[in-house]
């Protein structure tokens, strides 16, 4: 079929794209992988990680870099570039990208997720300067503070009583007089001094100069305006995944569904990491599925090529 044809391309340069990467290199499959921006994805945003096996206090971006090294150090080619659509042509997947087209033998999906967004006024200017959408990366700068978290659903909760652990006060703002998660973590939530649950609630604004100050709030029921002194904002209103490029099967909430061996309804497209379907979104549970996804993508090119 030509020497264009790749094994596998590996689409996203996150843990579970390295991971994956490093197994082709090894495995002596021709292998490309296609980041859009810079490798290591959302862990370059995490300022600590602690909870990786054997690697105990480090940032992000250095594990990320660590992982890119180590994919480089077996030679894995890195592009550039971004994956616009997935065709299949006789079992062959042909990639458009933002620069040509890619035809390979099977496809790792590993492009991740990122936070949902609130999109109000501060949102943005403040990211890294006080707001945040992962409380086990920045929690800790926020010890003995006074934070706001926004969401109702099991990783709100979840999070929640992870933070009132940590901070001197935590407003629990949500939309709703209900929560959507889970029973036991709202009960903790309730028992807590410091946590204050604001319901009906959403937020409107987020002020401050070089750092967050005050969130604006509503009630949805009076619309009564308030303003609520905190010195962070931690929002969990849910991630998206980023796969709007392939046409498989996908959950209710946008991830993408996989059998087993990782494979998604499109025989020979796997997926590993955040970008699929599944409880638990970590750098130790990519890892583990980009080398999987790698496995049975080796399997099913011996089958069928």
């Amino acid at each position: 079929m030509g020497n264009d044809l790749y094994d596998v391309v590996i689409i996203g340069g996150g843990p579970a794209g390295l991971t994956a990467g490093i197994y082709a290199q090894r495995a002596g499959l021709k292998t490309t992988l296609l980041e859009k921006e810079i490798a290591g994805g959302q862990v370059n945003e995490a300022p600590l990680i602690d909870n990786y096996p054997g690697i105990k206090g480090i940032s992000g971006m250095e594990l990320a870099n660590k992982m890119k090294e180590h994919a480089l150090s077996f030679s894995l080619n890195i592009e550039n570039k971004e994956v616009q659509n997935i065709s299949i042509e006789e079992s062959v997947k042909v990639l458009q990208t933002n620069e040509g087209v890619l035809r390979s033998k099977a496809v790792i999906i590993a492009t991740g997720a990122k936070p949902r967004r609130l999109k109000i006024k501060g949102e943005e200017e403040f990211s890294g300067r006080g707001v945040s959408y992962c409380a086990t990366c920045d929690g800790p700068f926020f010890k003995e503070k006074v934070i706001a978290s926004i969401g109702g659903g099991d990783r709100a909760l979840k999070e929640g009583v992870y933070l009132s652990k940590i901070v001197s006060k935590l407003y629990l703002i949500h939309r709703r007089d209900k929560f959507r998660g889970e029973k036991i973590n709202e009960d903790k939530l309730r028992e807590r001094e410091n946590v204050e649950l604001v319901l009906n609630t959403v937020p409107e604004e987020i002020a401050g100069e070089q750092k967050v100050k005050a969130i604006k709030i509503k009630n949805v029921k009076t619309n009564e305006k308030s303003e609520l002194k905190v010195d962070g904002v931690f929002i969990f209103v849910g991630v998206i995944s980023r796969n709007e490029f392939i046409e498989a099967e996908k959950d209710d909430q946008g991830f993408l569904l996989t059998d087993a061996e990782l494979q998604t309804s499109v025989k020979g497209v796997y997926a590993a990491g955040d970008c699929r379907s599944k409880v638990l979104r970590q750098v130790a549970t990519a890892v583990g599925e980009g080398a999987a996804a790698l496995y049975n993508a080796e399997q099913y090119i011996e089958k069928n090529f």
